[in-house]
């Protein structure tokens, strides 16, 4: 088995997360917030130590500013449905996934306002666009880290800067990145984090989070309101966070699963995983250039996109041949949309899609190897 759809979701999981989700429901999965008891206390601290590490990973000055949540799908739908109302204008790029585009349709329809940054055939975000439609009158800029599709690396920083220089809040979804490349909110200029556990940084599904000061989240409706273990008196969400955006019973074993896959990050570095994945990257792209019949789409530079390479088969079914590489060689790769028409229109694949190849830094060299060779085949119908 060869897996190359880490995009979607990592595997294997990083040393530890098996363990620690076993521990809490095993010696007992305590509700916190909800018990003037030793456990529930217990549980508590190790739920803020996992809200300090993903503080310290994202440049943030508090874990009280990390909200948890069921997954990075459910924090934009909570930061877009949150801060936007009818007549706000708001402005997004071509590149984006579903889990953006689909909530600012459902505001475009309410009376929201949506500009669309445009983007290059390489995924490459148009600088000049984007500046031209942040106004005065933008309330958010939405935009990815990096594109799911291609890989194509956006320019958070020099975004951020624009928006702080017109007084826009900005948010990243850093899906595809946190994990791997750094992010800071104070360095990038970013009010608001959107991220998730299972891709890069190597956990468990359900759990996400949103990254944010306390006077962004005094400006958000919260989406979802219910028991936070605060403030029960009060009909209303409390103010502070994290209880103002976090109602309900978290996710505990997968929050305490994140907590040990932060700590395996640590320990490697961001930089050694970083590292890794572009030697993967490298080795895959510069095998497929002398594959006849194959093109690579997205940016030339490696350095210029996270670990994906996305594949145009010019003479083949790009879906054809995922599936004989799954069904013949047991190579896991993703073909399709990838959930995000607007990038793929960008780039000029659209409806057809392509064949994507995700790499992690668990990945080998001689899984790279094997896949080249299998395709190869497939396309030379050897």
């Amino acid at each position: 088995m060869i897996y190359f759809d880490q995009s979607s979701t990592s595997f294997p999981k990083a040393p530890g997360v098996i363990d620690a989700m076993r521990d809490v429901l095993e010696k007992g999965c305590f509700n916190i917030g909800r018990g003037g008891y030793a456990g529930s206390y217990g549980i508590s601290g190790l739920v803020f130590e996992a809200r300090e590490k993903i503080a310290a990973l994202f440049g943030c000055q508090s874990g009280r500013q990390v909200v948890f949540t069921g997954g990075i799908t459910q924090s934009l739908n909570m930061v877009l449905k949150g801060l936007l109302s009818p007549g706000d204008r708001a402005v997004t790029t071509q590149m984006e996934h579903n889990s953006v585009v689909r909530p600012l349709a459902q505001l475009q329809r309410q009376g929201v306002q949506v500009d669309v940054a445009r983007c290059g055939n390489d995924g490459s975000l148009d600088l000049s666009d984007i500046e031209a439609k942040i106004t005065e009158q933008t309330k958010l800029v939405v935009m990815s880290h990096a594109s799911n599709v291609c890989g194509a690396i956006l320019p958070i920083r020099e975004v951020g800067a624009m928006c702080r220089r017109k007084g826009a809040l900005f948010a990243v979804d850093i899906a595809q990145t946190a994990g791997a490349l750094p992010v800071s909110m104070q360095n990038d200029f970013i009010d608001i984090i959107a991220f998730t556990a299972h891709k890069g940084l190597l956990a468990a599904p359900g759990v996400g989070g949103i990254v944010l000061s306390q006077e962004v989240a005094d400006k958000m409706v919260p989406l979802i309101a219910g028991g936070t273990g605060s403030h029960s008196h009060d009909a209303d969400m409390p103010a502070e966070l994290p209880d103002r955006l976090e109602a309900g019973t978290l996710n505990l074993p997968g929050i305490l699963a994140l907590s040990a896959a932060l700590d395996y990050i640590a320990e490697l570095g961001t930089d050694v995983i970083h590292k890794r994945q572009t030697e993967l990257l490298e080795r895959m792209s510069c095998g497929l250039k002398s594959i006849a019949g194959v093109r690579i789409v997205g940016p030339e530079n490696i350095l210029d996109k996270c670990a994906v390479v996305a594949i145009d088969l010019t003479s083949h079914d790009n879906a054809v041949v995922a599936n004989r590489l799954d069904a013949e060689y047991g190579i896991m790769a993703r073909c399709g949309l990838h959930c995000a028409p607007e990038a793929h229109r960008a780039l000029g694949t659209f409806p057809r899609g392509l064949l994507r190849c995700s790499l992690g830094h668990q990945n080998t060299d001689a899984e790279v190897d094997v896949f080249l060779s299998a395709l190869g085949k497939i396309i030379k119908g050897a």
